[in-house]
C-alpha cells in the first residue's frame, strides 16, 4: 500500500490552526484577553521549540469549549471554519493532496492539533483518515480536557500511525509512504518513512534534509532570504 502522510498547519495550511483557533475564541469574547493571550503565545513558543507540554495545553486549549458546550462550541467552530480556515486554503495544497489522490494513494492526515479543530478540516481538503490528538469524552459525549491515548506529537506520530496501520493488519514493512511537514518536531515520522518531505520547512528542518538529501518543497513560494 502506497500512503501520502501530510501533517497540516505550516504544511497544507500556511497557518496554525489551533494556535488560530485560540484567538478566534478570544475575538469572539469565550476568554479573558491579557490571560489567554498571554499563555496562548506562552504555549505557541514552546511548540516551536519542541519543548510543549501537550496534556496542559490541551486543558488550557479546550477550556473555552469544554465551558460553553457542545452546541456553542460546534456552532463557533462552524463559522471559525467559514471565516478563518476556508479563506486560508490555497490551491496548490489542494493541488498536491489531489495528485496523490488521483495516484490511488491512502491519504492520512497527521497532526498534533486536536480532532475538534481538524476533523472539518481533513473533509474539507478530502482526506477522510485523520491521526490527531484524541480527547477524552465524559459519559454525556463531551470533552474533559484530557487526552485519550498517545498525542501525535514528536514519536507520539509514530507510535499513532504505528496503531493505525496494525488496526488494518499492516505494518511499516508492507507500506511505502511519503510524509509531508514543515517541523522538526516531525522528525521522528520523517525518519521513519521512505519518502520524507521537508515541506514549507522551519530553518532548522531544512538543514536536517539538505544534509541528508531529503526532498524539499516550499508549496508556498519561496522561502525568506535568510533561509
Amino acid at each position: 500500500m502506497k500512503l501520502a502522510l501530510f501533517d497540516l498547519d505550516h504544511t497544507l495550511l500556511p497557518i496554525d490552526s489551533d494556535y488560530s483557533w485560540g484567538e478566534y475564541t478570544l475575538d469572539i469574547g469565550w476568554c479573558d484577553p491579557a490571560h489567554f493571550k498571554t499563555r496562548n503565545d506562552e504555549f505557541f513558543a514552546q511548540y516551536q521549540a519542541g519543548a510543549l507540554d501537550v496534556h496542559a495545553y490541551v486543558r488550557f486549549a479546550t477550556e473555552a469549549i469544554r465551558l460553553r458546550g457542545r452546541a456553542a462550541a460546534e456552532a463557533a467552530r462552524e463559522d471559525f471554519i467559514r471565516d478563518v480556515i476556508r479563506p486560508a486554503i490555497r490551491p496548490e495544497a489542494l493541488a498536491l493532496v489531489q495528485a496523490h489522490r488521483e495516484a490511488g494513494e491512502q491519504l492520512v492526515m497527521v497532526t498534533a492539533t486536536n480532532e475538534f479543530v481538524t476533523r472539518p478540516i481533513a473533509d474539507l481538503f478530502g482526506i477522510e483518515a485523520l491521526v490527531a490528538v484524541q480527547l477524552a469524552r465524559d459519559e454525556a459525549g463531551w470533552i474533559t480536557g484530557e487526552i485519550e491515548g498517545v498525542p501525535t506529537m514528536r514519536e507520539g506520530k509514530v507510535t499513532r500511525m504505528g496503531q493505525w496501520l496494525a488496526e488494518r493488519g499492516l505494518d511499516w514493512s508492507r507500506v511505502e509512504a511519503t510524509f509531508y511537514s514543515d517541523s522538526p518536531n516531525d522528525l521522528p515520522l520523517l525518519e521513519r518513512v521512505r519518502h520524507p518531505v521537508a515541506t514549507n520547512p522551519d530553518p532548522r528542518l531544512r538543514r536536517v534534509a539538505l544534509e541528508r538529501g531529503w526532498r524539499v518543497l516550499d508549496l508556498f513560494g519561496p522561502p525568506p532570504a535568510d533561509h
